[in-house]
């Protein structure tokens, strides 16, 4: 079984009209947001083995608050194109993995995010797929089950939806 996570960056910043946007920090919610999703996934035994990360300011402080939370910690990879990438460019580096990580978790943004958790997620709680179909929040996480052992055949609504998490859902 293959296992992808899917992570939103949290909230940033809009206060600095002279930043481009791939500089955009967090913002004091997003500041808060992370570490509290970060303490979620070890809590449920969340633990990927590689995460691959949008080289945006605001992805990489968001994975910097997550971090601390996973055990072991994870290889950690930038990826360029992820910046504001589209979903078909978030699935082709999925379908790059190598055979030995069963685990794997994206660190992106939106719409591309959204949009390819909700073409891989073709299975899952009910109320979990219709909450996706709705919005995919700062800082929500969606983990994403498959069958099989090679990320090459990962395609679209092969996934079963197992966790849909975000911030406001937190106890």
């Amino acid at each position: 079984m293959l296992t992808l996570s899917l992570l939103r960056h949290a909230k940033s910043s809009w206060g600095n009209a002279g930043l481009q946007d791939i500089e955009r920090p967090l913002n004091e919610r997003g500041l808060e947001a992370a570490p509290r999703m970060g303490a979620f996934m070890a809590e449920q035994s969340i633990a990927p083995d590689v995460v691959m990360c949008s080289p945006a300011v605001r992805t990489r402080q968001t994975l910097d608050l997550v971090l601390p939370h996973l055990s072991p910690v994870p290889t950690i990879v930038y990826e360029d194109k992820f910046y504001l990438g589209s979903a078909s460019t978030l699935l082709r580096a999925v379908r790059r993995l190598e055979g030995g990580i069963k685990h794997a978790m994206i660190v992106a943004h939106d719409p591309g995010l959204h949009q390819l958790a909700m073409e891989l997620s073709g299975s899952g709680d009910s109320d979990l797929l219709q909450a996706l179909a709705q919005k995919f929040p700062t800082a929500a996480l969606a983990v994403i089950e498959f069958r099989g052992r090679s990320w090459t055949k990962v395609k679209p609504g092969a996934g079963s939806l197992v966790h849909l998490m975000t911030p406001k859902r937190l106890p």
